[in-house]
């Protein structure tokens, strides 16, 4: 492995925790869509888990566009908490409106369990990954 693929400057973060943190921000929307499809009584079609992820998954997307664009990954790893504030508000509102847009439901209580959910996924996973990190330090 050579520099340029784990560092490419000396305030950036490595690709490959990059990579980490976008592949747990996807399980993490992943979770979020396979819990409210289970306590719907709606787990069982691939197709249905998919039509509800699509959504969020666009919204998480654009949030990592926007971040990468706007640090060209130039935060260290404890960084990923803020970095996380944005994935999380994308998440939840684009992944609303793109809702809207496909005649998808968005009942307010909808809105609310989906903004808390998110975050304490999006967001926890990378509060438990600053304490580690912070505890090695």
């Amino acid at each position: 492995m050579t520099t340029r693929d784990t560092q490419t400057g000396p305030h950036r973060t490595p690709v490959g925790v990059v990579a980490l943190a976008a592949v747990a921000d996807i399980v993490a929307v992943c979770v979020f869509v396979a819990i409210g499809r289970r306590n719907h009584d709606e787990a069982g079609s691939l197709t249905g888990f998919l039509t509800t992820l699509w959504p969020f998954l666009v919204g998480a997307v654009v949030g990592w566009s926007v971040t990468v664009l706007a640090t060209g990954r130039r935060s260290a790893p404890e960084r990923l908490l803020p970095a996380g504030l944005l994935v999380w508000v994308s998440t939840v509102v684009i992944g609303m409106v793109l809702r809207v847009l496909s005649d998808q439901g968005t009942a307010t209580s909808f809105i609310v369990v989906a903004t808390i959910a998110n975050g304490v996924l999006l967001l926890g996973w990378r509060a438990a990954a600053a304490l580690i990190a912070r505890s090695r330090s």
